[in-house]
This record gives C-alpha cells, structure tokens and sequence, in this order.
C-alpha cells in the first residue's frame, strides 16, 4: 500500500517542503534566505509541491517536520504548520530529528564513506553549535547537543581517516580547521525536507507518531560555556 508523506523544513535559513511517496521523493521545493522569510514561503511551497505531484491534501497519509534544534523562530512557524495540517486532515503527525536528516543527506553525496566521521552543525552563537556526531553507518556516537567549538575540539578521533563538519554552525570553522587534514570544513550545507523522506517513512511504518497536541520543538537549553568541552 502506497503513503505520502509531506514533509517541512525550516530549523534554519533554508526553508523547504518536499512530498514523498513510500520514502521515494516526488518533488520538492526550496529556498534559503537571509531574512527567514519561511512565514512567507511555506504555504506557498506546500501548495506548489501538491500542484507538481498532481495530489489532493485529502490523499497525504501523514504531515513529517524537523523538529530541530535550530532557530526558535523557524522551528515554530513550521512546527505550527505541521500541525495544523495533521489536525485539520486528521492524518498522524511525524517528527524528524533535524541534525540526523542532515547526516543522511550528507551522506549521500559521499563518494568513499567509510572510516569517516559526520559533524552536522547549526549555529547558535559565536563559536556555539548544535551538533551530533555520526559514523559512516549513521550509528550516533555524539546524540544532539550544544557545545562550544575550537581548533582541538576533535583532536582525539585519530581513529577516523576525515571528519567532515557540515552546516551553517560548521562554515565559521573553516580557518581554525584551514592547516588540519583530517577536519573538512564543507560550506553551504543546509537542511533540507529532501532529506526527510526516508527516515519520516521509516517513523510511519513504525508508527512512532507525535501527539498533535502536545509536541513541541526541539529546542536545546540556552548555554554559558566558559571554555570549550573536549568532544572526544
């Protein structure tokens, strides 16, 4: 039996929807702007990618959203949105974790994955960063957390050929990583809906559904950090 799966994106500047049927994408739209125009733009997105897939709102089986860390402006809008829809269209509602998405999305575009390390990054706040760390086989080895970053900061993973920072919180790093071989820095990498599509699939099989209403954004505790934590 076939399902599709809406998802939306707005934990930072990009903001995206893409539409999915039994994990596979059927279409998808972006946009990453400056201003987070996402209240905006949403609506708008929705409606194109129902209009691209030539699909009515009463055959989605579920609304997915990432449900963060990120910005607590951007999490909201898309959060409130996702849930409207799964309430008005009485269909479950999904989450996804926002940095994990962006390790699988990453991941794809990897040629020769293995004995590599994914660092997604957003940014909080002059060297903060939301952060998790995974494997080469998406395996956590660092769940979602709020840490400061300096140039030592994964001195201790020699274990590992790269480790690849991605991310808006990972482009400001790129001059203390610019003399270490093993730290790639990747600019311009954002999360994207397209990336959802697996995993929200997964979380519908598995009927891990949210209480539409009840579920509230992921937002990590604001934090002081007097001095960076040595992640590894």
């Amino acid at each position: 039996m076939n399902n599709y799966i809406l998802c939306i994106e707005t934990s930072t500047k990009a903001c995206s929807v893409a539409l999915a049927k039994n994990g596979a994408l059927l279409t998808f739209k972006e946009s990453v702007d400056q201003n987070y125009s996402h209240a905006e733009q949403l609506n708008l997105f929705i409606e194109e990618v129902m209009k691209q897939a030539k699909l009515e709102f009463n055959q989605l089986d579920a609304i997915s959203v990432s449900k963060g860390p990120g910005s607590f402006t951007g999490l909201r809008i898309g959060v409130s949105t996702a849930k409207g829809l799964a309430y008005a269209l009485n269909i479950p509602l999904l989450s996804v974790e926002t940095l994990e998405s962006m390790a699988v999305g990453f991941l794809q575009q990897l040629s020769d994955k293995s004995g590599d390390l994914l660092v997604p990054m957003i940014d909080a706040r002059r060297r903060e960063v939301y952060l998790a760390v995974f494997d080469s086989e998406l395996n956590a080895k660092i769940k979602t957390a709020a840490e400061v970053i300096d140039n030592d900061s994964f001195s201790k993973w020699t274990d590992y050929q790269n480790i690849h920072l991605f991310g808006d919180g990972a482009d400001k790093f790129e001059a203390d990583f610019k003399e270490n071989e093993q730290v790639l820095v990747h600019k311009n990498f954002y999360p994207s809906a397209k990336f959802m599509t697996g995993l929200s699939n997964q979380n519908f099989k598995n009927k891990d559904f949210e209480d539409v209403a009840y579920f509230e954004p992921y937002y990590l505790k604001e934090f002081i950090a007097i001095k960076p934590r040595d992640l590894f």
